[in-house]
């Protein structure tokens, strides 16, 4: 059941807005903020963008969640920037396509694609005209998608591969210290070394494999979706190591390890 009409007004008479001023924030005609509390038209993909924006709250909750059953406590958790369905039960139903003998396909979100994924990642039919392959080596039991990347940040992974990742419906499932393909709503498509905070608070640390790209932190209330790394494919060659790329490696180890001691020290 669609529940954003619903959830909208009773977002916004929470929040003791009337329906001409949330029309006037999201630069909508009131009489369109009123066809979509009550039913009368659906949604469209800015609509929902617009909504999730103004009220912080995701998509998925906005669509799937009757919030007219939550408690006072996950109400907080939500006005506080933080998605208490972030566990995905009942809610993350993803977008796919099968092939003839009704198998999952691994859907491929090449370059061009990339930025239009980032707003139809859950349109069923976005999704059916992306590319389409098969690996016979990874379950069937998973949903697995592909996407390409870019730059050098995932070094020695180069720029240009393919990487396929396995669908995580449950942000808590998210493994410190692995790679995933991260969905973001103002970012972008990511492929990150991930450091699970959502419970410490409510983010991710993302790092960069190659060094020269600084770490940072990702509100979660910003990931739509979430895939862990399994493999990727590239046609090209990696370059031979250099003497100086082995000398300058040892450095940094060495570097790391008189840090730790100090730390150790102190």
């Amino acid at each position: 059941m669609n529940y954003f009409g619903k959830n909208i007004k009773l977002l916004r008479n929470r929040k003791k807005r009337t329906q001409n001023e949330v029309a006037i924030a999201l630069e909508l005609k009131r009489t369109t903020v009123n066809a979509l509390e009550n039913g009368i038209s659906q949604p469209t993909v800015s609509h929902l963008q617009a909504f999730s924006k103004y009220f912080g709250i995701a998509i998925d909750t906005l669509i799937n969640i009757d919030m007219q059953q939550l408690s006072e406590s996950q109400f907080a958790d939500l006005q506080n920037g933080f998605d208490v369905f972030i566990r995905g039960t009942k809610l993350r139903v993803i977008a796919t396509t099968v092939d003839s003998d009704n198998n999952d396909n691994i859907e491929f979100v090449n370059e061009k694609a990339k930025a239009g994924y980032v707003n139809c990642f859950a349109d069923p039919e976005y999704i059916g005209k992306l590319p389409v392959f098969q690996l016979p080596f990874l379950s069937k039991d998973k949903k697995y998608r592909a996407f390409s990347i870019e730059g050098d940040s995932m070094l020695p992974i180069p720029d240009g591969s393919i990487v396929i990742g396995e669908f995580i419906q449950d942000f808590y499932q998210i493994k410190s210290n692995e790679a995933y393909i991260i969905v973001t709503r103002d970012e972008g498509i990511v492929f990150k070394m991930v450091q699970n905070n959502i419970t410490a608070d409510h983010s991710l640390h993302l790092i960069s494999l190659n060094k020269e790209f600084q770490s940072y932190d990702l509100p979660i209330a910003e990931v739509t979706e979430v895939w862990k790394f399994v493999c990727y494919l590239n046609t090209k060659i990696p370059e031979p190591e250099t003497d100086i790329d082995r000398l300058m490696k040892q450095m940094d180890d060495m570097q790391q390890a008189i840090k730790k001691l100090g730390s150790k020290i102190g």
